[in-house]
């Protein structure tokens, strides 16, 4: 097995780190527009091979989308990260060209690769991804639900006091600070609802942190957060290439499913080795579907911001 991670920064960079930990393949392949950067970084990984005890080969690459060639996953996360006070929405401009562009360049030298994207804004991205590249769209994954719903069961264990490993949670809807969805009324602690032991009033609070936690971290940080992004990367990877079958909420191409076609939007899905298999349809009640349909129109909206950047 094969995985690219193109972008070389933070959040690459902890995506390929987790790959390599796990050994979940046999190599992986670092990319990045800036000289040496990615050369340096898979240096540094490899140097904890001895110590971390995996044998993935690690190789960094400048621009050079040769050696990416047969990649079995890539993953893409290149682009500007968020600085305070910045929305997701503004980062369409610039990181759509760069994602095209990138998206282009890996189905080239790897035709039957499967693509996961990160960079912001996701749902706009992935989006952009499947049109450019013309893959089905059982092959273009967006990551943003398996984040969202990591810093959901976060919140969640803190008013809890429990482990987090107890806790099924989920977001769907849009990955942005006012278009995703925490389900509250499906979270489960070992399959008792978390409704039994929170108040409405802390479940709408709970909802409240989710949907603005990666603008609370970048705020805290001064730019966009990088480990838990990283790791639910390398989650999705993980469970591609080992075909394990994990449901998560990911950004995909909708045709009718949830009420909604001509979108990626983030649902639950079965994910393994050939993509996305299957969407699960968790029957929402009719305030979550309004909740889910407004979602799709605010993203719809920002899908429009293409046409005028490739007119």
């Amino acid at each position: 097995m094969k995985v690219t991670v193109v972008g070389a920064g933070a959040v690459g960079a902890t995506c390929a780190d987790n790959i390599v930990r796990r050994e979940l393949v046999e190599e992986l392949v670092l990319v990045d527009i800036k000289e040496g950067f990615a050369e340096g970084k898979a240096l540094d990984i490899t140097q904890t091979a001895s110590l971390l005890g995996f044998d993935t080969r690690v190789t960094g690459v400048t621009n050079d989308y040769t050696k990416t060639a047969n990649s079995d996953v890539c993953v893409i996360t290149s682009g500007i990260p968020r600085k305070p006070g910045m929305t997701r929405e503004e980062l369409i401009g610039t990181n759509a060209r760069i994602v095209e562009e990138v998206s282009k360049n890996l189905l080239k030298y790897s035709p039957d690769t499967i693509i996961v994207v990160i960079s912001n804004p996701m749902d706009t991205m992935t989006y952009l991804t499947l049109k450019a590249t013309g893959l089905p769209r059982h092959r273009v994954i967006g990551m943003g639900g398996i984040l969202d719903s990591a810093r959901f069961k976060t919140y969640l264990q803190k008013a809890l006091d429990c482990s987090q490993n107890d806790l099924h949670a989920t977001v769907i809807g849009g990955h942005g600070d006012t278009t995703m969805i925490p389900l509250t009324r499906l979270a489960t602690i070992n399959g008792t609802p978390v409704s039994n032991m929170l108040s409405a009033e802390q479940l709408k609070q709970i909802a409240a942190d989710t949907m603005v936690g990666g603008a609370t971290l970048t705020k805290l940080l001064g730019t966009s957060a990088w480990y838990a992004p990283g790791a639910a990367g390398a989650a999705l990877v993980e469970s591609i290439v080992r075909n394990q079958k994990k449901v998560f909420p990911c950004c995909v191409s909708l045709e009718g499913e949830y009420g909604q076609n001509d979108i990626c939007l983030g649902v639950p899905v079965v994910i393994g080795n050939k993509g996305w298999e299957k969407i699960i349809d968790y029957k929402l009640n009719a305030e979550e579907t309004a909740e889910f349909n407004k979602s799709a129109e605010a993203v719809r909206s920002m899908n429009k911001v293409l046409d005028t950047i490739s007119a």
